[in-house]
C-alpha cells in the first residue's frame, strides 16, 4: 500500500482549513440571518404575518339627525344592511395561478343567486372581479372588500348569515340609510345624500394614498371618505357635512386561508388589543324652521305651479319658512330605493321644464317688479330729492321722446302715501327724473340687491343693482332715462331672490339692521348635549332718518288698509299687515316650435308679495313669489295671507290660545 506523501497531505489540510471557513462563514451568515429576521425584524414580520389572517372592517358612522324648532325631526337614519365582496375570495380563479389556490372554490355565482342579480349585473360585476385581481398582493384590489348590494332585504342577509361557507367572501355590513319623514315638503333646505363621486374621492384619496403613514392620509382625508360612501350633495346636507357626517369606526376578524372568519377563542387570542373601534355618529342640527309654517306654504301654493315663500324673523334674520315649488322627494334622489329607481328618478326631475332641482328661494333671481318700489322712495326721500306730500297726476301714461311708458290705469292725484298704495308706476317714472339710477343702486345695495345673502345652504344668485355704469357698458356708450325709470319699478335689469327681498324687507320692519340669513339653529351632540348655538349676524345697520323710514312703511300700511291698496280685498282687522303686491313683466320670447301652452305660461307676469306682521311692531317679514302667476295682488297676495294666517293660528296654539 502507497503511502501518501508529505506534500499531498499538506495541500490536503490547505484545502481542508479553507473548506472549513467557508462552512464556518456560511454558517454564521445562516446564523446571522436568522437573528435578523427572528430577533430584530421579529416585530415586522410578526406583524405582516398578522395582517395575513386579520381583517380590518370598517364600521361607518350615522349620520347627525336634523330637527326644526319644534323638536320634529327633517333627516335621520334607519337600520340597512350592506351586502360587500372580497375578489379574492369569491372568485379565486380571477387570481394568478398559485399553490393555494387548487383548494379554492368559486363562490360568486351562488353568491350571484342568493342576491338576486340580472345577467347583465353578473356578466358587469364578474368583469370588474376579474379586473381587480390582475394582481393579488396584500394590498390590491383583490383583496378589499366591494359594495355590490345596498340596503339588501332581511331574507337575503339572512340566507348569507346562515350559510357562510356557502358564501366564502360575502361580508354583510350593518349601516343606516338617510330617510327624510318630511318627504319633499322640506327637500331645497335639507338636501340629500348620495354615493362620494370619483372626483371628490381622487381629492381626498390620490394615487398611492394607501401606501402613506396614517398622519398624512389624515392630513388629506380628514373625514375618512372611502369609496361607496354616502356625502351630501346639495342643501344642508352638504353644506355641514363635516358636522353631520361622524367618524366611522373598525372592528378586527380572525380568517383562515379560505377567508372563512374564525371565533374559536384559540383563534380570537391572536388579536391585539383594542380589537373594535365603535364609529362615532355625527353631530346633530336644530334649525329655526318650523315645519308647521313650511307646510302652511306649501298648502297655500298648492294651485301654484311654480314659485317660492319665504318667512323671516325680522329682529334675528332666522328662517321660519323656505319653500319652492315644485319640489322633488329627497327620499327618492338619496338612492335608498336602489341604482334603477334612482336613474329613474334623476331622468324626470331633469327633463321637468319648471326645474324641480332649483331652489327658487336662492338660486332663482327674478324681476322685482313694484316690490322694489320702497327702496326706490326712501332713495328720493335720504337724499331729499322728492317731497312726500308733493302731488304728481297719473294719466296713466307718459312720454320720455318716442317711448311710452304706462301705469296699471288712471290714478289721478298721487302723492309718495298714495302712490305705495295704489303702486302708481307714474309717480315712480318722475321720481327716478329727480333721483337717478345711482341712487337707487346706492340703497338697494346697503340692503342686500345685488349680492349673496350669505346663507350658503345651496348655490345662491347675488342678484342684479344695476347703475349708470352697468347700462353704459352693455350699450356700448349709451345711457337712456328709461334705464332709470324701469329701475324705480324693479324692472329692467333688475332681479333679486326671494331671500334677499326677504331681507330687506326685514331692514325695514326692524329699522335698518340687516341681517345674515340663518336656518341652523344650533348644533348638538348625539347624546343631546348643546355644543354650539348660533346668534344672530348683522351684516350692515343702514343709515337712515327715522322719519322717512315710518313714512315707507305707511305706505305699506296702506297697501292693505287703504280702499284703494292693491290688496285692501284681501283686509282682515284680525290681520294687520304691512306689504306691496309686485306684477314683474318677464319678457319672455317663445322659440320657434315650442309648445303654445308653455309659451303662453312662460310669457306671463311674476306675481310677487312682500309683507310684515304684525304692522304697527313686525316680527314677521314674509314673501311670496309665484313664478308667472300674472298678477300680484290676485295671485300672490293671497297665497301670503293664507300663510300669514296659519303662521297666527300656530303662534296662538302655542301660547295657548287656540284663534
Amino acid at each position: 500500500m502507497k503511502l501518501a506523501s508529505p506534500s499531498d497531505v499538506g495541500e490536503f489540510r490547505g484545502r481542508f482549513k479553507w473548506y472549513a471557513l467557508v462552512v464556518v462563514l456560511t454558517f454564521m451568515t445562516i446564523v446571522g440571518r436568522l437573528f435578523q429576521l427572528q430577533v430584530l425584524e421579529a416585530d415586522r414580520y410578526r406583524g405582516e404575518a398578522r395582517e395575513n389572517i386579520i381583517r380590518r372592517i370598517s364600521l361607518p358612522a350615522a349620520r347627525g339627525i336634523v330637527e326644526d324648532a319644534t323638536g320634529k325631526v327633517l333627516a335621520s337614519n334607519r337600520p340597512a344592511w350592506n351586502v360587500a365582496i372580497v375578489p379574492g375570495r369569491v372568485l379565486p380563479s380571477a387570481r394568478p395561478p398559485h399553490r393555494s389556490s387548487l383548494y379554492e372554490v368559486d363562490t360568486w355565482p351562488h353568491v350571484a343567486d342568493t342576491l338576486r342579480l340580472t345577467p347583465a349585473e353578473r356578466d358587469s360585476w364578474a368583469v370588474r372581479l376579474r379586473e381587480a385581481c390582475k394582481t393579488d398582493e396584500d394590498r390590491s384590489a383583490c383583496w378589499r372588500s366591494i359594495t355590490v348590494r345596498e340596503d339588501a332585504p332581511r331574507d337575503v342577509v339572512a340566507e348569507l348569515r346562515q350559510h357562510p361557507a356557502e358564501h366564502l367572501g360575502a361580508l354583510v355590513v350593518e349601516t343606516s340609510v338617510r330617510t327624510y319623514p318630511f318627504g319633499s315638503l322640506t327637500a331645497h333646505v335639507m338636501g340629500y345624500v348620495g354615493e362620494i363621486d370619483a372626483e371628490t374621492l381622487i381629492k381626498h384619496r390620490p394615487e398611492g394614498y394607501g401606501d402613506l403613514p396614517a398622519e398624512e392620509q389624515r392630513k388629506l382625508n380628514p373625514l375618512g371618505y372611502e369609496p361607496g360612501d354616502s356625502v351630501g350633495v346639495v342643501g344642508l346636507e352638504r353644506a355641514w357635512e363635516a358636522m353631520l357626517r361622524g367618524q366611522r369606526g373598525w372592528v378586527k376578524h380572525i380568517v383562515d386561508a379560505r377567508g372563512r372568519y374564525r371565533t374559536e377563542p384559540a383563534y380570537q387570542s391572536l388579536l391585539e388589543e383594542p380589537s373594535r373601534q365603535d364609529p362615532i355618529a355625527g353631530r346633530n342640527l336644530r334649525l329655526s324652521l318650523d315645519v308647521e309654517l313650511q307646510k302652511a306654504a306649501k298648502d297655500a301654493m298648492a294651485k301654484q305651479l311654480s314659485g317660492a315663500v319665504v318667512a323671516m324673523e325680522v329682529r334675528t334674520g332666522r328662517l321660519l319658512a323656505m319653500y319652492s315649488k315644485p319640489e322633488y322627494d329627497p327620499n327618492e334622489v338619496s338612492g335608498a330605493q336602489g341604482r334603477a329607481r334612482l336613474r329613474e328618478a334623476f331622468a324626470r326631475l331633469r327633463s321637468d321644464p319648471l326645474a324641480p332641482m332649483l331652489d327658487k328661494t336662492t338660486s332663482g333671481a327674478f324681476p322685482p317688479g313694484s316690490t322694489f318700489k320702497p327702496f326706490a322712495a326712501l332713495a328720493g326721500l335720504e337724499d331729499d330729492a322728492i317731497k312726500p306730500e308733493k302731488n304728481e297726476v297719473c294719466n296713466q301714461y307718459v312720454f320720455y321722446g318716442k317711448r311710452r311708458f304706462k301705469c296699471t290705469h288712471v290714478h289721478g292725484v298721487v302723492n309718495l302715501r298714495s302712490a305705495i298704495a295704489q303702486s302708481c308706476n307714474i309717480y315712480f317714472f318722475k321720481l327716478a327724473e329727480a333721483v337717478g339710477i345711482d341712487r337707487f343702486a346706492r340703497i338697494g345695495q346697503l340692503f342686500g340687491f345685488g349680492e349673496r345673502t350669505g346663507l350658503a345652504i345651496n348655490p345662491e344668485s347675488p342678484g342684479r343693482m344695476p347703475t349708470r355704469a352697468f347700462y353704459t357698458n352693455l350699450f356700448r356708450g349709451t345711457y337712456k332715462i328709461g334705464f332709470s325709470l324701469n329701475t324705480a319699478i324693479g324692472q329692467g335689469a333688475m332681479t333679486s331672490t326671494p331671500l334677499q327681498l326677504a331681507a330687506a324687507y326685514a331692514s325695514l320692519g326692524n329699522g335698518g339692521t340687516l341681517f345674515v340669513p340663518q336656518v341652523v339653529r344650533s348644533v348638538v351632540s348625539s347624546e343631546g348635549e348643546l355644543l354650539q348655538e348660533f346668534n344672530p349676524r348683522v351684516r350692515r345697520t343702514i343709515p337712515m332718518k327715522p322719519q322717512n323710514l315710518a313714512r315707507i312703511v305707511d305706505g305699506l300700511k296702506q297697501v292693505v288698509e287703504s280702499t284703494h291698496g292693491t290688496a285692501h280685498a284681501l283686509r282682515d282687522p284680525a290681520l294687520p299687515v304691512a306689504g306691496k303686491t309686485g306684477t314683474a313683466q318677464v319678457g319672455y320670447v317663445a322659440r320657434p316650435g315650442e309648445d303654445p301652452k308653455w309659451a303662453w305660461f312662460y310669457a306671463r307676469d311674476d306675481a310677487w308679495f312682500a309683507a310684515l306682521y304684525p304692522a304697527q311692531a313686525p316680527e314677521l317679514a314674509l314673501v311670496v313669489l309665484v313664478e308667472h302667476g300674472a298678477s300680484g295682488p290676485a295671485v300672490a297676495a293671497p297665497v301670503a295671507f293664507e300663510v300669514l294666517h296659519e303662521y297666527a293660528r300656530i303662534a296662538a296654539k302655542r301660547k295657548g290660545s287656540v284663534r
